[in-house]
């Protein structure tokens, strides 16, 4: 019997970057610039023509979703989103319930811009709310307060059927009880998908650098951070929205399609000023780097190719990219094909011994982590890595 393909196991998507903000977030480490205005014709070429150019490494697939990404996809013009999901419809065969995501802040937020992007194809967006809280909003750099996240919320409803925020808790100086009175505000706003995610002070960022010099003050205690996410679980699951990732809820079916693609570890395109992508062909699978600098990907894309490295996955990094991507998921990992890639990821011994402890468990031939698991993901991993 002739095995599937990676894409046919996991999926297979196309991610596309675009880079420009209106501002830039204290606590962004994504490839992000503040730029006043672009000329988007031949961005949206550029994309165009980057997404033919992978098509012809990966012909004949079935495309399972699209995802808009960023910096600030909403800033993107309706005509820009259009050339590019029409270059993505001439590549490869759309699937019959295919998703095409579009990431927006509340603040670029226009009833007929989106109505623009439902008329190119968009069928799901992703609001950056971030916050319920006014003081909050300011704190985190947003520029859009709660009055315009609610009005955007109101418009995206009104247009697409698929509709998802953000929020981000663990906040400066909030506690448990601010925590559960946002969070029920947000589920009873909530339509299908909601992505919760504590902050976190990357390197890079200006949070970091205030973190470094003592002024980033009354961010919650480890301790605290696990309290507030057991309860997010709690209230998620009593609203009938529970955790299909560590981060992310939804009620069944509602799912992110395109997070599902990475999670599942299928295959993906990526384009745009630093993309990541990974893709198989006949066994081999593939890492890309595009350019990360919009000034040196946009000229290197219409020169022909905008990548700045494509390179072979060994197997072993496969099943640990796959063991890292599936456990934050409530299905799992499937272990037949785990090991399949490699015996020395996740050895029979050490699950056991994780098992023992409450941290793993094995369901129908699927290893999945525990609520206490989930809690200390990190730290599990390492040691299911050798």
């Amino acid at each position: 019997m002739t095995q599937p393909e990676n894409w046919q196991t996991g999926g297979f998507g196309l991610y596309v970057h675009w880079p420009f903000c209106e501002a830039k977030c204290p606590y962004c480490d994504f490839n992000s610039h503040v730029v006043a205005s672009v000329d988007q014709r031949p961005w949206a070429e550029a994309l165009a023509a980057e997404i033919r150019r992978y098509a012809e490494a990966v012909p004949g697939r079935v495309l399972t979703s699209i995802f808009f990404g960023g910096g600030t996809p909403s800033l993107m013009a309706p005509e820009t989103v259009a050339t590019v999901i029409g270059a993505a419809r001439g590549s490869w065969t759309f699937a019959n319930d295919i998703e095409i995501t579009l990431e927006a802040n509340p603040r670029s937020v226009e009833a007929a811009r989106f109505e623009g992007y439902a008329r190119a194809g968009v069928n799901r967006v992703s609001l950056g709310v971030q916050s319920l809280r006014e003081d909050d909003l300011r704190k985190l750099g947003r520029l859009h307060d709660v009055k315009e996240a609610q009005a955007a919320f109101g418009i995206a409803r009104e247009v697409f059927d698929r509709v998802s925020f953000d929020l981000i808790y663990a906040r400066q100086g909030q506690n448990l009880r601010d925590w559960e009175e946002e969070l029920g505000e947000a589920l009873e706003m909530a339509v299908d998908h909601l992505s919760l995610y504590q902050l976190t002070v990357e390197p890079g960022t200006a949070f970091w650098d205030r973190a470094q010099k003592g002024r980033l003050k009354g961010l919650p205690t480890e301790d605290l951070g696990a309290d507030m996410y057991e309860l997010t679980q709690e209230l998620c699951a009593g609203a009938g929205m529970p955790a299909y990732e560590v981060s992310n809820h939804a009620p069944a079916g509602s799912e992110s399609r395109h997070n599902l693609v990475y999670w599942r570890y299928g295959d993906w395109i990526g384009v745009g000023p630093g993309a990541h992508g990974r893709f198989s062909v006949h066994n081999t699978r593939y890492e890309t780097i595009a350019h990360r600098m919009p000034g040196v990907w946009l000229p290197a894309a219409q020169a022909g190719n905008g990548d700045l490295s494509r390179d072979v996955v060994p197997m072993e990094d496969q099943a640990i990219e796959y063991l890292i991507m599936g456990l934050r998921l409530s299905e799992g990992v499937d272990l037949e094909r785990l090991h399949n890639m490699s015996r020395s990821v996740a050895p029979d011994a050490v699950i056991e011994e994780l098992t023992r402890m409450g941290l793993l468990r094995i369901s129908s031939h699927q290893l999945k982590a525990t609520l206490e698991g989930r809690m200390v993901l990190n730290s599990v991993i390492e040691k299911l890595v050798p």
